[in-house]
């Protein structure tokens, strides 16, 4: 058995032009919201709050300028794939050209856990707004149901309660999935609004907080090291950045969008490096803004750009801003579900996972049994996790997936140079080494628990695949003619 053989380039390019299982309907404006729509959301909404608070102080800004450069790198290497494979799958449909098939499963296995904890962690981070703005119209949700099994937490007469499930997370995933399986135009539309939403109310949280500063607040702009790995100083700033990588994560879900891309090769690139360079540039201004209002130590909360704009004394702004957070994190896990459950489509066709997983709704187009099995178990999942446990999860696994999309381009580089490249990696020979270096040297940063419950996963997966894959695969079929060499 080859645990190395490949898809053909040629072969996946011609089945992308030939095949129309998938609906055709998002332009480059549409690629680039989603993208805006994935990576504006848990990183600027929760995660800005929880490592200032725990890790890095008000360095948290380091902390998403060093993620953001790691980001940079990945996606040129991930814009040369989505333009040269213009198929479903992300990183998993790249490692299966390049690196072979056992790796394709790897990573493809690792983008399941992902793109699944990823909506896990924005549903928690959702239901936090929830509450939060529920509270301010006099409604209360019984705290029980508010927080992952076993979490305390704090009533307003101080006392506390032991949360049995979060009712809100799962509310929402239900939702989402939903609209998954009606439609991904529909999906779009829904999306494309909410991007202009939070986009604005982001814009509105910088220019209406940034008169609250108080200089004080970034000093010491980078705390002293407390002597445990990861709690401030630069051990701090990197663990941080490792963190709010999970942010990060958009341009790699615009991937898993290309055979519903209506120009795949010109517009994914757009999506994807467009929509990261707008994140960018917000997250660290937020980031600062967010720390020059508050303590950093008050920030360790669900909702803390909430707390930053009541801080500020914006008034009826700061509900607005919970509701555009609200709106905003539902398009990160829609546009999180339709990542998960494209990758376990494609996986499907390929002859990995059993063929019922492929199978595509006849009047909606959209790969619907994975959607709705993805929704469940995201929603079981999220009630019960808090969101630095998933968090952390997620990125590790999206740093994983870019260390084998960067390796692919220079390994295809060698390996099929002439190969017709509609957008070229620039610099491939130091960008590609700098995107998989800088993914490892984060990885490296993120605690030994979370590197326990990857291993955990990948063995699960290597499971699954000996006992089904590697013979059911159709380059394993003899009607395939065997691996490409």
């Amino acid at each position: 058995m080859d645990l190395f053989r490949r898809k053909s380039i040629t072969a996946l390019q011609q089945e992308a032009l030939t095949d129309h299982s998938l609906k055709r309907a998002l332009g480059p404006m549409n690629l680039t919201l989603l993208g805006v729509g994935a990576i504006i959301g848990t990183g600027i909404f929760v995660l800005t709050g929880t490592v200032a608070a725990q890790n890095a102080g008000p360095a948290v800004v380091l902390s998403f300028v060093l993620a953001g450069v790691a980001s940079i790198f990945a996606a040129l290497c991930y814009s040369e794939f989505a333009s040269l494979v213009p198929m479903a799958g992300s990183a998993y449909t790249y490692g299966y050209a390049t690196l072979g098939e056992f790796v394709a499963w790897v990573i493809g296995w690792d983008l399941i856990l992902e793109y699944a904890l990823g909506a896990v962690t924005v549903a928690i981070g959702w239901s936090g707004y929830v509450v939060s703005f529920l509270k301010d119209l006099g409604i209360h949700i019984p705290a029980a149901l508010t927080a992952a099994r076993g979490t305390a937490v704090t009533l307003a007469d101080g006392s506390t309660v032991t949360a049995v499930f979060n009712l809100p997370a799962v509310l929402v995933v239900a939702f989402v999935t939903t609209l998954l399986v009606v439609g991904i135009k529909e999906s779009a539309k829904v999306n494309n609004f909410i991007v202009f939403l939070k986009v604005g109310v982001v814009l509105l949280f910088i220019f209406g907080a940034v008169w609250a500063i108080d200089p004080g607040n970034w000093k010491p702009f980078m705390p002293p090291a407390t002597g445990v790995a990861g709690e401030f100083g630069w051990s701090g700033v990197m663990t941080g950045a490792a963190i709010v990588f999970f942010a990060y994560i958009g341009f790699d879900a615009v991937s898993t969008a290309a055979q519903e891309a209506k120009n795949p090769q010109k517009d994914m690139p757009i999506g994807i490096i467009g929509s990261l360079l707008i994140c960018t540039v917000l997250y660290i201004a937020v980031s600062a803004i967010a720390t020059g209002v508050v303590p950093y130590g008050q920030l360790d909360v669900p909702d803390p750009i909430a707390v930053a704009a009541d801080h500020a004394g914006l008034g009826w702004m700061a509900t607005f801003i919970k509701i555009g957070a609200i709106a905003g994190l539902s398009s990160v896990v829609l546009v999180m579900l339709l990542g998960q459950s494209r990758v376990f489509w494609t996986m499907s066709r390929d002859g990995l996972l059993p063929p019922f997983v492929g199978r595509v709704h006849p009047r909606f187009q959209t790969p619907w049994i994975t959607s709705i099995v993805t929704g469940v178990a995201v929603a079981v999942v999220s009630g019960l996790l808090t969101v630095r446990e998933a968090g952390s999860l997620v990125s590790i696994g999206t740093l994983f997936a870019f260390v084998i999309v960067s390796a692919g381009v220079l390994v295809l580089r060698i390996r099929e140079p002439n190969l017709p490249r509609v957008f070229k990696t620039p610099a491939v020979w130091a960008v590609a080494p700098l995107g998989a270096l800088s993914a490892i040297y984060l990885m490296a940063s993120l605690p030994w628990r979370t590197w326990e419950r990857l291993l955990i996963w990948l063995g699960v997966g290597l499971v699954i695949y000996f006992a089904y894959g590697i013979r059911k695969s159709k380059l394993a079929q003899p009607q395939a003619g065997g691996p490409p060499r």
